[in-house]
């Protein structure tokens, strides 16, 4: 199958495909005479695995270590599992910050009049002008 039809089996645009083979995710798709790329089952079977990792958030180089232990039949499965906790772990971070984001919008939205008044704390927040409104 080529490029299009790959993308189209795997869920993975064909410029992602190209960018997974460029930085070593997945290894160069074998090349027709004419010189277009091929791709077999195997090969979409990976692409399906990297969009599904991908969907769950993780990095390229998470996604390299976990298609190399998904290859490796002698793997353990503790090594796997440090990868997806250590994720979890940063998702979880990146929660918190998003949590805390929202508040700090909230609590700048509820302070502005929403008028017709020019005087707003939230771009006032934004230039660095105002009081710190979100501290309070």
């Amino acid at each position: 199958m080529n490029i299009g039809e790959a993308a189209k089996a795997s869920g993975v645009s064909a410029k992602m495909i190209r960018y997974y083979e460029s930085v070593g995710v997945i290894p160069a798709a074998q090349r027709s005479e004419s010189g277009y790329r091929r791709y077999d089952d195997a090969a979409i079977h990976t692409l399906r695995f990297v969009r599904r990792a991908r969907d769950l958030g993780f990095s390229v180089e998470d996604i390299t270590r976990l298609l190399a232990l998904w290859r490796d039949r002698n793997r353990s499965s503790a090594d796997v599992k440090a990868l997806a906790l250590a994720h979890i772990k940063t998702l979880q971070g990146k929660i918190a910050a998003m949590e805390d984001m929202v508040a700090t919008l909230r609590h700048l939205a509820e302070h502005c009049h929403g008028d017709a008044r020019p005087d707003c704390p939230i771009l006032e927040d934004l230039a660095g002008t105002g009081e710190d409104v979100a501290a309070r």
